[in-house]
């Protein structure tokens, strides 16, 4: 059996090496550079073409070995194997469709951990092309255009006295703004020809945005004597009203004591929320008035509420809300006016404009983006049951990694989002049939759009987090490692480093606060101070500001804070991160290539290669075998002639029965003439699918060695022949460096024995000259010696 196979093996050989060699060098073959000569020899029992039992199996040193139809098991075994397999069908599913690199077993064998990672990111991929649609199919350019036009008419717009929002500096100013400004932009009934819209008393702001039931107005008062005056100027100063404190709100009625707007509301009585202004953090309770549905009647209750000194010494702050709907782009616009009062007197004013889209599902991009979640939802428990398992194997070590940690963080959002999104659409549909049946209401869509913002915001976090989690399915590659193992080395250093460099930094916070806090805005506060010092290191200051502010040590703050942070602490950073790099990137270019992508395309090419060239094997035997007939073939030649050659026995009689249609074991004439053409037919077609796929190669595996010309350019390789060439040539220089130095002894022996004979004095003198001698003598000797050497090479 030993002797067939090695003939079959022999015989294999030496077609293929006669195959390739006619098509290289006959017209119409192709010529593969990629993949020289023929392929190793392959251990293997030739089959026929007609097979379908042929495996392979692909190792890591590019030999690929063709698997033998092993012995019939008996059927014992088979039906255990049976059982064994429903047994471990369910574990085997999960095993195959939640497959990592952390539950399955790859330290030992890379190509399998290329290839899990692989399939890993390409599954990530999909989801993150999801989770990328999810996002910005919520979001348009339309929402930026609608909150620009809201904020020029509500902001920007100036009424007759030139009063803006943004310009109210006194209680005086604010009734202004609200009497023309707000009220102008609020309520549009007429074209601008004086035509009536005809709706009614419903206003839609610049013809498109509907107004959504009333707007409210809402202040917060602090009590009276909510400080301590000091006892010299109890007699001139009668009241004493602190900054804004919860705690001292003033919940008592004051005014007219009969409507809304002169009555204490709890936050609970309002359904609202705080509110973090420019100063601080206010309640949702207050004092409120909603304006009415039409200009006149809004006109009406400011001039009430204005008449009767609804804002006083005690008031801290005053909220403008509304909300109107762009039925055009299905967008909502939540709009905020914030007025505050500290103690010092005057105004701040400040704005927010929440443009949200709280309507989900109306056009067909809308129900895409439906689909879309699904899909996520889909990838959400499909990423939770693998962490699930991955937890459940390594247990408490599943949290060294911070991939893993990154893997909890991204579901944790995505769980979150998925719970908002339903709750949201609930609610929304709920506050819209609220207030459709009763529009004269105040429509509170503040809650919703606050939500609806850190929802996006969410989003936006989450979205980042999936883009650098790619990092850890191309870690395996070592040019992506270096970003990781350079921060990873010197994250000690940078530690200590930033001990170092805050000290200094919160020192000249500390210093600019206190210098400049009283007059220039950037430094008023120390958080403020902390952004300005960052600006300051981009390039982003204002010296004339601080020079102002402190003509002495303002420019010295300047001067020693570029100094020591920028030009001395900054380059420490950048050096401990450039020395890190450097030492990373050097060891890793001496490390030993581990397999990469590159190899097992490469694998996979080589495999490709051996089925095809298999195949045509297989078709040169059975055309070998139809031509040592003559006339017609009987089945026992055609079967003893590819048996010779290596071919199974039931093979042979399949590929003879397809053939022999009247069944009378013999091929005539027109039964041969088929066979011919049907594998001349095959045997063109693996000729261009070798072509392809030799082409493909070729460009492959350039493109490879010029990566890795460029990426190892300090490195030289060299193949078989030119090594053996240089290691014959370091043989021939050790030999002739061997005779040179025994002839050296020869002379230093002769020279040895006439220094005894000389005198002490003519020793001297003798050993100075004999020394220069031997230095002439070595010079020559090794003259001679390498000038032999470059003759030979």
């Amino acid at each position: 059996m030993k002797c067939v196979n090695n003939r079959a093996e022999s015989h294999l050989t030496g077609q293929v090496e006669s195959e390739v060699d006619g098509t290289v060098n006959g017209g119409g073959g192709w010529v593969n550079h990629g993949y020289r000569g023929s392929p190793p020899p392959i251990p293997r029992v030739v089959s026929t073409i007609y097979s379908p039992q042929t495996h392979f199996q692909g190792s890591t040193d590019g030999v690929y070995k063709l698997d033998p139809p092993g012995p019939e098991e008996p059927s014992s075994s088979s039906s255990g194997q049976v059982i064994m397999k429903k047994r471990r069908g369910c574990c085997s599913f999960i095993k195959g469709l939640w497959g990592t690199a952390w539950t399955e077993n790859t330290a030992n064998n890379r190509e399998k951990f290329v290839q899990t990672t692989l399939r890993e990111l390409l599954v990530y991929v999909l989801f993150l092309v999801d989770v990328c649609l999810l996002t910005y199919g919520m979001t348009s350019s339309s929402t930026y255009y609608f909150t620009n036009a809201m904020t020029n008419l509500f902001v920007n717009t100036a009424n007759a006295n030139g009063v803006t929002f943004q310009s109210i500096g006194t209680m005086e100013d604010f009734w202004t703004y609200a009497q023309g400004t707000l009220l102008d932009g609020l309520y549009w009934t007429r074209w601008y020809n004086n035509q009536s819209l005809n709706n009614g008393d419903q206003s839609f702001i610049y013809y498109e945005n509907m107004l959504l039931g009333v707007p409210r107005m809402r202040q917060i008062k602090i009590k009276n004597n909510s400080c301590q005056v000091y006892k010299d100027f109890k007699n001139e100063i009668s009241g004493c009203y602190d900054v804004y404190n919860e705690k001292k709100e003033d919940d008592l009625s004051f005014g007219l004591i009969n409507g809304t707007a002169w009555t204490y509301h709890t936050e609970k009585e309002l359904k609202g929320s705080s509110y973090w202004g420019l100063l601080t953090t206010y309640s949702g309770a207050g004092y409120y008035q909603d304006l009415n549905r039409t200009r006149e009647d809004s006109a009406n209750a400011l001039a009430e509420l204005m008449d009767n000194l609804w804002l006083d010494r005690g008031t801290r702050v005053v909220f403008i809300d509304f909300s109107m709907y762009n039925a055009n782009i299905n967008m909502f616009c939540v709009i905020r006016l914030v007025v505050e009062f500290p103690a010092t007197g005057g105004a701040i004013s400040s704005y927010q404009i929440r443009t949200v889209k709280l309507i989900r599902y109306i056009a067909a991009w809308d129900y895409f983006v439906l689909g879309c979640e699904l899909v996520f939802c889909v990838f959400i428990f499909y990423y939770v049951v693998e962490e699930i398992l991955e937890l459940r194997i390594h247990k408490f070590s599943y949290f060294k990694s911070i991939w893993n940690i990154l893997d909890i963080l991204v579901i944790l959002l995505a769980i979150v989002a998925i719970i908002f999104n339903i709750f949201r659409t609930v609610k929304v549909d709920n506050l819209l049939g609220k207030l459709l049946e009763q529009p004269d209401i105040y429509a509170d869509f503040e809650f919703l759009a606050f939500w609806q913002t850190q929802y996006n915001n969410m989003n936006a976090v989450n979205l980042f987090f999936a883009w650098i989690k790619i990092f850890k399915y191309i870690s395996f590659n070592k040019t992506m490692t270096q970003l990781s193992s350079t921060l990873g080395r010197c994250a000690k250093d940078i530690l200590g480093f930033a001990i170092m460099f805050f000290i200094v930094f919160f020192a000249y916070a500390q210093l600019g606060y206190l210098l400049f806090g009283m007059q220039v805005e950037t430094f008023s506060t120390f958080v403020k101070c902390i952004f300005t010092q960052f600006r300051i290191i981009l390039g982003d200051f204002d010296f004339d500001a601080i020079d102002n502010a402190n003509r002495i040590l303002g420019p010295i703050y300047f001067v020693t804070y570029v100094f020591f942070v920028f030009f001395v602490l900054l380059n420490m950073f950048l050096a401990i991160i450039n020395d890190t790099y450097s030492e990373v990137k050097e060891e890793l270019s001496s490390q030993k290539d581990e397999l990469q992508i590159t190899d097992i395309i490469k694998q996979s090419y080589m495999k490709t290669f051996a089925r095809l060239k298999l195949k045509k094997e297989k078709i040169s035997d059975v055309q070998k075998a139809l031509q040592s007939g003559s006339g017609e073939i009987e089945f026992k030649d055609f079967r003893e002639t590819l048996i010779e050659m290596g071919h199974a026995d039931h093979e042979i009689s399949a590929a003879f029965s397809q053939f022999d249609r009247d069944g009378n074991q013999v091929l005539d004439a027109d039964e041969q003439e088929r066979m011919k053409l049907e594998l001349e037919e095959k045997r063109d077609a693996l000729n261009a699918e070798l072509n392809n796929l030799g082409k493909n190669y070729e460009e492959n595996l350039l493109d490879k060695s010029a990566v890795a010309t460029n990426d190892t350019s300090s490195r030289t390789f060299v193949d078989r022949e030119q090594f053996l060439q240089l290691t014959r040539q370091v043989l021939q220089m050790e030999k002739s460096v061997a005779g040179i130095t025994s002839k050296i002894k020869l002379i230093m022996e002769k020279l040895e024995e006439n220094s005894k004979r000389m005198t002490n004095d003519s020793g001297k003198s003798s050993s100075s000259s004999d020394g220069r001698v031997l230095d002439h003598v070595d010079r020559t000797k090794a003259g001679r010696s390498s000038r032999g050497l470059v003759d030979q090479n």
